[in-house]
């Protein structure tokens, strides 16, 4: 009897975490060779939990943000209420209510029910193993390839992302044409911390997954002001959002006890292009705002 995709995709070996550390050939193969399958299988799988997976739509979005995102789209001139809802919380970094608490619940059982499917997804092991971790642009190899996670994440990137990058750091436009994203799942005892770094994106917004009660310790997002040297710990709330430069150093402070979701989703030019420190800022209209690029996917990918 034939195996379907998702049968195969259960039972294929997988590399393994030392391999991947290792970024041995073996394991790019593995992804190359098997990205029709995963993708197939991804689709079955949506298919077969029908109704029980949990629905993914835009009443995750905050409803004050969706709605001033909603109407700046009908109408740029009023893109003033995007900014509104955010507050520069350090030097160039911002913070806002990104996703509604009543549904945020959804989300993560999505989530959830994506890391009990068995189908191998690579974690984001650019930065560090991060086990818990996933891939989520169709760039990268091993990406969440589920139909209805894709449609939310294009949503999520193209509607709300790349507007309110533009609105807050007008340098960006034209360095945003291209997308990434990866999830990340800092455990104690297991994926604890990220030492000081930059990102290679334009902008980089920051999304906290943790739903309200599930408390943690430990686990701020340092960031070190490149002029006065000043570093700031800052802790954000379940579904609220950090934006800033991707050139603004961070770091990710040990988590001491229970566990930190988020998702961590890039913008840069095409081939990795980012906005020269200091270059004067584009004269650009709301219209333009509120648009979507021409570029398709270069495929290219930081990591």
């Amino acid at each position: 009897m034939t195996q379907t995709s998702l049968q195969r995709a259960h039972t294929i070996k997988r590399p393994s975490r030392e391999e991947m550390l290792q970024r041995a050939p073996s394991v790019q193969y593995f992804w190359d060779e098997n990205k029709t399958l995963f993708a197939d299988a991804w689709s079955e799988w949506e298919a077969s939990l029908g109704s029980d997976l949990p629905k993914l739509d835009n009443s995750i979005f905050d409803p004050r943000l969706r709605d001033a995102i909603e109407t700046a789209w009908t109408d740029p001139n009023k893109e003033g209420a995007v900014k509104d809802l955010w507050e520069e919380v350090f030097p160039g970094v911002y913070r806002t209510q990104f996703f509604n608490l009543d549904q945020l619940a959804t989300l993560r059982a999505y989530m959830d029910a994506v890391s009990e499917a068995d189908i191998p997804l690579r974690p984001p092991y650019g930065i560090v193993l991060n086990r818990g971790g996933a891939m989520l642009d169709p760039r990268s190899k091993g990406y969440l390839a589920a139909p209805t996670f894709q449609s939310f994440y294009q949503e999520l990137m193209n509607r709300y992302m790349r507007p309110v990058s533009r609105l807050l750091f007008p340098d960006v436009h034209g360095y945003d044409t291209q997308t990434f994203g990866f999830s990340i799942q800092w455990q104690a005892n297991k994926d604890t911390s990220l030492r000081p770094h930059s990102d290679a994106s334009a902008v980089t917004l920051n999304i906290n997954l943790n739903l309200p009660g599930e408390d943690y310790s430990g686990s701020a997002v340092s960031f070190i002001d490149p002029d006065s040297r000043r570093v700031e710990k800052l802790t954000f709330e379940p579904g609220t959002a950090l934006i800033h430069h991707g050139s603004v150093p961070h770091a990710s402070e040990p988590i001491t006890s229970g566990e930190r979701f988020n998702f961590v989703l890039w913008l840069y030019g095409d081939r990795g292009q980012i906005p020269m420190e200091g270059a004067p800022a584009p004269d650009i209209k709301p219209a333009h705002r509120w648009s979507l690029p021409e570029n398709k996917s270069d495929g290219f990918a930081p990591f």
